[in-house]
């Protein structure tokens, strides 16, 4: 639960209302895609996640866990695909469609798996 401090201000107390530590980060792009699937397609648990005060932490977390597995994603693909900086040497524009789609591939599976689970 959520501890709240006032502060006097005249005859009124008013709620000294700041950002967590979590809130004042900014969200990526896969926290913002979170945030509004959440809202558009999940709104009971976009509540709970707010009221609770944690719903700026899962953001977080799932923006660093998409980042993380992107990452590791790409890893693996350009290793299966054999997308090397020798070919990026060699030929430019067939390394930049092969790294274009192997990242639409990765991000393709952030979004199944993490995004819209």
């Amino acid at each position: 639960m959520i501890e709240l401090k006032y502060r006097q201000n005249g005859d009124y107390l008013l709620p000294d209302l700041g950002l967590t530590e979590a809130e004042q980060m900014p969200l990526g792009k896969y926290g913002l895609m979170r945030q509004r699937y959440l809202e558009e397609n999940r709104p009971g648990l976009y509540t709970r996640l707010m009221l609770s005060g944690k719903l700026m932490e899962h953001l977080q977390e799932i923006e660093q866990t998409a980042q993380n597995r992107l990452e590791s994603l790409m890893n693996e693909l350009t290793k299966q695909a054999g997308v090397t900086e020798a070919l990026k040497a060699r030929d430019q524009m067939a390394w930049v469609q092969s790294m274009n789609a192997l990242q639409a591939q990765a991000e393709e599976t952030i979004l199944s798996e993490l995004i819209y689970a």
